[in-house]
């Protein structure tokens, strides 16, 4: 007979958790489409290479020992990691294929998200992508959503979060709300002016923070226009209806033509936080995995991104 040395131990093992199970070597003969002295044969190896009796066999029954309970309940364990290390490993190497729900926020993912998600459909034709527009929290299991990109802090222990970055956001007026007034030279002056709230961050009072020494100051405000929206924001803005505090990259073009101008550039408020957070789970399809890899790489590149601060 072959040396058990040199037989497959974890088919011995599933040929014993199989008897096990079904009841008796010839239900597990029957299943696993073998002849029953084969099975009996298998186990007689499984036996002798630990040295241990885990079944006591009698004409009419058939009993596990003490030894063959816990081989058992080991090694229906240990089978089960290796399918699941298998199915890991094979997994990694799939192409990816189906449909990746992702929630992003508004202007974001209309703007500044969609090169990287061109790159990501570019490279995987067999995956195609929801993207759902929503400033809010997402419901994963309710809205079968696979990934979100949030700005702000996550508070959520169920999920993984993957800092992306951080969005700079700065004081910005137009040219028509300051007519021939001198720009504001303190926050003091800063605070007269009318103001726009954008009421995902800041509604009723301004917190700004000084990047030479990091003194803070904060203020009421009674916002002549408050929204949800950063583009209503911004255009707001462009119309000379009040001051903003504005995330910097959609700003950028209308400071650099003169249609905005940056207040007290040396006062910011603080950055907003950018994550990918998905649910835990033991395993993640490739169309999922892919995603997240060329996000968490091409993020810090995006315009107007600052790399994520490190704790």
């Amino acid at each position: 007979m072959t040396n058990h040395t040199t037989l497959d131990r974890l088919e011995l093992l599933r040929t014993f958790i199989r008897i096990v199970e079904a009841g008796s070597l010839s239900a597990a003969a029957e299943q696993l489409k073998t002849t029953q002295p084969t099975i009996s044969r298998r186990l007689q190896a499984l036996e002798r290479s630990l040295g241990l009796q885990l079944l006591q066999r009698s004409t009419h029954s058939m009993q596990l020992t003490g030894d063959g309970e816990r081989c058992y309940g080991y090694g229906k364990a240990l089978l089960e990691n290796w399918q699941e290390m298998e199915a890991e490993l094979l997994g990694a190497r799939d192409e990816p294929r189906g449909t990746l729900r992702v929630q992003v926020p508004h202007a974001f993912g209309q703007d500044q998200l969609i090169a990287p998600l061109s790159e990501y459909l570019t490279r995987h034709v067999k995956v195609s992508v929801e993207w759902l527009l929503h400033d809010r929290r997402p419901d994963f299991v309710a809205e079968a959503v696979d990934c979100a990109i949030q700005i702000g802090v996550v508070n959520d222990p169920a999920v993984v979060a993957i800092p992306l970055g951080e969005v700079p956001r700065i004081v910005v007026a137009s040219p028509i709300l300051l007519g021939t007034r001198p720009l504001p030279a303190s926050s003091e002056e800063l605070a007269r002016l009318p103001w726009l709230a954008l009421r995902t961050y800041y509604q009723d009072e301004v917190a700004l923070t000084c990047l030479a020494d990091g003194r803070s100051h904060r203020f009421a405000i009674e916002p002549r226009l408050s929204t949800d929206s950063l583009y209503a924001l911004r255009n707001s803005a462009l119309a000379g209806l009040g001051a903003c505090i504005c995330s910097a990259w959609i700003v950028a073009q209308d400071l650099a033509e003169g249609r905005l101008v940056q207040l007290m550039p040396q006062w910011q408020a603080a950055p907003l936080p950018v994550y990918l957070i998905y649910p835990y789970a033991r395993r993640y399809p490739a169309k999922l995995r892919l995603f997240a890899e060329l996000i968490r790489q091409r993020m810090p590149q995006i315009t107007g991104m600052q790399p994520p601060r490190t704790p």
